[in-house]
Formats: structure tokens, C-alpha cells, sequence
């Protein structure tokens, strides 16, 4: 049994060999990107068993991709090869301080040839949480047929469903996502969001205001990611205000919503207290700051106890 599984687009990103305007820069390396598989990665590192639905391209990009989900732990007996549709990449720019912009080919995506039928109840019954985000609906309107799917198939089968808005406007408009994106919170059991992001989807930025607009909705766990400032979070009745954990320093903050996903869903499954996963989430954000790279800098679980000061790391 899987305990988290996601869908969503893998990518193969080219990360920049020195930072500033992507213009002036001339080398790049590359590694595998996708804030779904980014998850998915997290949670297998923190020693979650985690599943992952998508397509591929046929192609060596699709293959490096698939093998190095294979040699984190993913299960990827969903994930199929395409003809005719490539992979696809992003470029990242990053600054000195570690903010940066990403500039995205995907628009053959492989997740195109995807279908409602694609989906196998099965493979949905023996899972405990399905994780989804606004990037799979945002690549194609089509896509929100996938997940209509999906959030049926989990809820028939007692499947909590988890929610990141994760909104690229490179991708749409504040409009398109705000009308797409509402339309998936009903359903949702565990939402981890950005403050700016429900800004955007229900016109309110303020943690207490977000809640407190949600609370008709019954969503179980609203987590409201604040960045530098911590997060905020709110679970029957329980409302917690978390202070960030300080990150020695911020090289690239692509990576660090996954990685506090991540924690909150193991503090969840593991039925730790509010606060003790906020804490633990807001850690692994802080520790995936520190590393260049979308999941590069993703913990380990005995890593995250070391941080905490749980274990005695022993360096030499």
C-alpha cells in the first residue's frame, strides 16, 4: 500500500552554472523537476511509501526521469511512455539571493494523452492520501477531467485528498485559476497553501481570514505557507501560529513547498499534533532552501531528526 500517491508532470530542468540574468548565462546541468514528483520524492525520503501517475516521452529525457524515481523508492507502475510528445524542460534563473524565475517548455506535454480511464480504481484503493495541484489542470482544461476522476475514486474508496493551489501564472491568469482551483476545494481534506494563493482563489490573504472563510467548507487540516515568516495552521478547532525555522542561508527557494507538503503529510499520517508538524514542515522548508535544485535539497528523515536536534549527527 502506497501512503501518498500524486499526478502530475515530470520535467527535466536545466539548472543555471551561475547565478543572475539567464541571458548571460552559458552552462547549465540537468536534473529532474515537477513539484507532484518533488512530493512524492520528499515523502519516500522521509520514509513514506509514495506512488506516482504520469506519462512520459519516449525519449532520453522520459528515461532519466523514470530511473531516478525508480532509485528514490516511487512506485512508477503508473507512469507510462508516449510517442510523438517530448518530455518536457524548464529553464531556471537564479540571483545571488536565491530568487530566481523559471521559463517552461511543455506544451506538447506527454500528460496530454492522458485520460479519466487512464486511472486505475485499484491502484486508488490501496492508497491513503492522494496529493493534487493546480499545475495539472493549468497545462490543459482538459486536465481537470483527470482529476473530477480522481477526487471520485478517492473519495469512494476512503482516500484523504491533499491540495497545494501551487499557481504558475506563467502558465494562466489569476481569473482562469481562481475559477478552475474552486472548484477543487470542496473536496479537499488537507490544504497546504500559500497565502498569496488563496488571495488569488477566495480573495482573502490573512491566515485567520483564510481559515476562517474555509471553515465552511470542512476541510479537516489548513496549512497557509508564509515563506520567511512560517506558516499557520488549523485543525479541529485548533488554530497554531508557527515561526519559521532559520535557514543558514538561501541559495534557491525552488522546492521548499514540497518539501513542507512533505512534512505535513508524514506529521499527519504518523498523528502527530498540529504543532509538531508544522514545526517538522516549516524545518524541511528551511533545509531546502539551503541546497540549489528542485528536490536536490529535499531531507532525509534521519536528516530532519539531526536538524531538530533529535539525534547526535556525527560529521567526522
Amino acid at each position: 500500500m502506497n501512503d501518498v500517491i500524486t499526478i502530475g508532470e515530470a520535467m527535466i530542468v536545466f539548472n543555471p552554472a551561475s547565478t543572475g540574468p539567464l541571458k548571460f548565462v552559458n552552462g547549465f546541468e540537468k536534473s529532474v523537476a515537477g513539484a507532484e514528483l518533488n512530493l512524492a520524492v520528499g515523502c519516500s525520503r522521509l520514509g513514506l511509501k509514495a506512488g506516482y501517475i504520469s506519462r512520459l516521452g519516449k525519449d532520453e529525457f522520459g528515461k532519466t526521469i523514470q530511473t531516478f524515481a525508480r532509485g528514490e523508492g516511487i512506485d512508477v507502475s503508473q507512469v507510462k511512455f508516449v510517442d510523438g510528445y517530448p518530455t518536457s524542460i524548464n529553464f531556471k534563473e537564479i540571483m545571488e539571493d536565491g530568487s530566481g524565475r523559471t521559463f517552461y517548455y511543455r506544451d506538447k506535454s506527454p500528460v496530454l494523452t492522458m485520460t479519466p480511464d487512464d486511472l486505475d480504481e485499484d491502484y486508488f484503493k490501496q492508497a491513503k492520501i492522494l496529493h493534487l495541484t493546480g499545475i495539472f489542470p493549468a497545462i490543459h482544461p482538459k486536465n481537470m477531467e483527470i482529476f473530477e476522476r480522481a477526487i471520485a475514486l478517492a473519495k469512494q474508496n476512503g482516500v484523504m485528498i491533499s491540495f497545494d493551489p501551487n499557481i504558475r501564472l506563467r502558465m494562466w491568469s489569476k481569473e482562469e485559476a481562481r475559477t478552475v482551483l474552486s472548484k477543487i476545494l470542496p473536496h479537499v481534506d488537507i490544504l497546504l497553501a500559500g497565502d498569496e494563493e488563496m488571495d488569488i482563489i477566495i480573495g482573502e490573504k490573512e491566515p485567520e481570514a483564510i481559515i476562517e472563510k474555509l471553515k465552511a467548507l470542512n476541510i479537516s487540516y489548513v496549512a497557509i505557507k508564509q515563506g520567511e515568516k512560517g506558516s499557520v495552521g488549523y485543525h479541529d478547532g485548533e488554530y497554531i501560529v508557527e515561526p519559521p525555522v532559520k535557514a543558514p542561508k538561501v541559495v534557491d527557494t525552488v522546492g521548499a513547498g514540497d518539501g513542507f507538503n512533505s512534512g505535513m503529510l508524514y506529521g499527519i499520517l504518523q498523528g502527530w499534533t498540529l504543532q509538531k508538524t508544522l514545526h517538522f514542515a516549516n524545518t524541511i522548508g528551511s533545509m531546502v532552501v539551503g541546497v540549489i535544485g528542485d528536490n536536490e535539497g529535499l531531507p532525509y528523515y534521519e536528516d530532519v531528526q539531526g536538524r531538530l536536534g533529535e539525534v547526535e549527527v556525527i560529521e567526522r
